[in-house]
């Protein structure tokens, strides 16, 4: 139950900020529609081709449905959204954090290794968001220096090794969700961020 929930939590709010990304835009329904559709669908998608199994959507059209009912939310909320203390961001990383998990742990239920696992959360996390800022013009939080990718790897990993040390797999997702939420949120309140390559000495161009 709680991956389920995890699961439509990832699409729901990853649905949000494409319906947000439109709202800014002053994108017409049927591009609210898309933009939610793409980012909340996106990663998992790519999580599911890669592991060669029914694209989950296909599967359970209740996602589509999902992201249908967020964009006519979006639809008429969106300025009261955009009221709230950056609501992009904040919706991007619950979805990073949900996903960040959902992703390994569908690839673990598959039985791939640990490894294919931690990339399958990353991907998942992070695949709609780019999709979604690529599309709309906008730099991809992956080429910016505060933590993104990180959370959704430490959120990925934190999942599949405690799974490995027997932890049961509803506390190992909250712990690890929470983790990955706690990285991102930090990044968005204080700027948290690791040290990046900043040296150009030897270089030749």
């Amino acid at each position: 139950m709680l991956f389920q929930i995890l699961d439509y939590l990832g699409v729901a709010v990853f649905a949000v900020t494409g319906g947000i990304v439109a709202s800014r835009k002053q994108l017409d329904f049927i591009a609210f529609l898309f933009f939610a559709t793409l980012t909340g669908i996106g990663g998992g998608t790519l999580r599911d081709l890669l592991l060669g199994v029914p694209v989950f959507w296909v599967v359970n059209e209740t996602y589509v449905l999902v992201c249908l009912i967020v964009s006519v939310f979006v639809w008429f909320f969106a300025h009261w959204l955009e009221r709230l203390s950056k609501p992009l961001r904040w919706a991007d990383a619950v979805g990073v954090a949900a996903y960040s998990v959902m992703g390994a742990a569908k690839a673990l239920s598959v039985g791939d290794t640990i490894l294919v696992a931690i990339l399958m959360g990353v991907s998942t996390a992070t695949f709609g968001g780019i999709l979604r800022d690529t599309i709309a013009g906008e730099p991809p939080s992956i080429v910016k220096p505060e933590i993104y990718v990180s959370a959704a790897f430490a959120g990925a990993s934190c999942f599949v090794l405690l799974v490995q040390f027997d932890i049961p797999n509803a506390l190992a997702a909250g712990f690890a969700a929470l983790l990955a939420l706690g990285l991102r949120g930090g990044a968005i309140i204080y700027g948290w961020k690791l040290p990046g390559y900043g040296s150009n000495a030897g270089r030749q161009d």
